[in-house]
């Protein structure tokens, strides 16, 4: 029979699951499983194995008894704070400024798309020119940019490489002209989410430092014939220029307001008088 210490100590504790290594061993494996996809086949092996004994220790620790083990409850005095005389106004779901509905008004589509066109030509602009002053021809960023997808060229030679192609140059517009399209949509949607003061900034400056930083994480694996023949200093440039572009036409543009602010019938669709706020109908 227990004495009454021991059952007061039980009575002042709680079972939680007990500490086990497996899900960091599991963790682990899946990270070489998915590294072994662009290093090795026999990283994913490993890694596939390592995954096997993490779930096996992880299903044994809790299959079929969970294994549990014992913590002491301490009690911590509970502070006593002085009632304050002040009041907070809180904004009612669906009113005008509400955090949950922030943004209230967005940027259309269409300036994306067009900003994305219009940053697209300036980038192709400076990219010629490079080849212009470096190489002494327009068509040698031209052509390398469609060396991802024509084998051809990412073998070819200088002297190939500065002539005219015109699967090259299909390629390279079709390729060109789609990622700038896409670019500028995503313009169009991030903008609104930023600090206006930062609105500036991020579209000119910081989004194509960090384009640049993933396209130099990848370009080894996407197209080894431009990372070997890049010139990082005119690449920068061009994403700057596209940056300052877009960034310019999408934060100018005026802005489209949204429902976000209607209740939830008016944004259904439901006639009803007097659901949408005032300010909105005075808009």
């Amino acid at each position: 029979m227990p004495t009454e210490e021991h059952r007061t100590q039980i009575a002042n504790m709680i079972e939680v699951p007990a500490p086990t290594p497996w899900p960091f061993v599991t963790a682990f494996g899946l990270a070489l499983l998915l590294a072994g996809l662009v290093t090795s086949l026999a990283v994913s092996v490993v890694g596939f194995v390592v995954i096997l004994f993490g779930a096996v220790g992880w299903f044994r620790d809790v299959l079929p008894i969970p294994k549990e083990e014992l913590v002491a409850l301490v009690e911590t005095p509970t502070p006593i704070f002085a009632r304050s005389t002040r009041r907070v106004d809180h904004l009612q779901p669906g009113a005008e400024s509400h955090r949950v509905y922030i943004p209230v008004s967005v940027h259309p589509y269409s300036a994306g798309l067009f900003g994305g066109v219009i940053g697209g030509i300036g980038m192709a602009f400076i990219a010629c020119l490079y080849g212009l002053i470096a190489q002494g021809s327009l068509w040698y960023p031209v052509n390398l940019l469609a060396a991802a997808a024509l084998p051809s060229l990412a073998e070819a030679g200088p002297a190939e490489l500065k002539a005219f192609h015109l699967s090259g140059f299909v390629v390279a517009l079709f390729s060109h002209g789609a990622i700038s399209l896409l670019v500028g949509l995503l313009y169009a949607a991030i903008l609104p989410m930023m600090p206006s003061r930062f609105t500036a900034f991020w579209g000119s400056f910081l989004a194509p430092v960090l384009w640049t930083a993933l396209v130099a994480s990848t370009l080894r694996l996407i197209n080894p014939a431009l990372n070997a023949r890049i010139a990082w200093g005119w690449f920068i440039a061009s994403q700057v220029a596209f940056g300052l572009i877009t960034g310019f036409i999408v934060a100018h543009s005026k802005e489209v307001e949204t429902a976000q602010s209607w209740p939830l019938a008016a944004r259904a669709g439901v006639e009803a008088p007097g659901l949408i706020p005032e300010q909105e109908e005075q808009r």
